[in-house]
């Protein structure tokens, strides 16, 4: 298995046409690319904290000719941090992001505001520090840790994947929670 590999991992997160995504600490956008290929006519916000980055991203995808990717300025650590309206997206992708995050209920909280009912979180962060490859093993966050924070905020899981030699990958889904009052 390869260090990471992008292009499985989204085939793993199961993007489609038309879907409306998220890639919260969107970085060099490996993976936001490859989201907008994969959701053609849909949308991808790569949302970062580094201007700079986001910058470079709508550069590489001129450069590319990718057309369907919004670039927005926000620090996803705040609640409505990411900019983006209340249910307004189908997924948000999080890739090597949990290690950096110092409050991860409150970046959970901000994916279930902005992901519509039944929407998806899809994880991908160090599975170690790896002998100093990875981030400090003191900031490394465990899969089961991660699908509890995001618990919190609404999810369930829905299953993990290989997301590399040293990487782990979750798909959590936001339950539905429905008002038996009104049926």
């Amino acid at each position: 298995m390869a260090f990471t590999n992008p292009e499985a991992n989204i085939k793993n997160f199961g993007l489609r046409p038309g879907m409306m995504v998220a890639d919260f600490g969107a970085g060099v956008g490996a993976h936001t690319f490859l989201a907008a290929r994969a959701v053609g006519d849909g949308e991808v916000y790569a949302i970062d904290v580094q201007k700079e980055v986001l910058a470079a991203l709508a550069r590489r995808a001129e450069e590319q000719k990718i057309r369907n990717i919004k670039y927005l300025w926000g620090d996803v650590e705040q609640l409505g941090g990411s900019k983006l309206k209340d249910g307004s997206v189908d997924a948000v992708m999080l890739i090597n992001l949990l290690f950096q995050i110092s409050n991860k209920y409150t970046l959970a909280q901000e994916v279930a505001r902005v992901v519509r009912p039944s929407g998806w979180a899809l994880i991908i962060d160090w599975e170690d520090s790896f002998g100093g490859l990875g981030p400090p093993a003191s900031d490394v966050i465990k899969s089961p840790a991660a699908a509890e924070v995001f618990k919190s905020a609404g999810f369930e899981s829905a299953g993990t994947f290989p997301a590399g030699d040293h990487h782990w990958g979750l798909k959590l889904r936001r339950a539905v929670v429905r008002d038996y009052r009104h049926d």
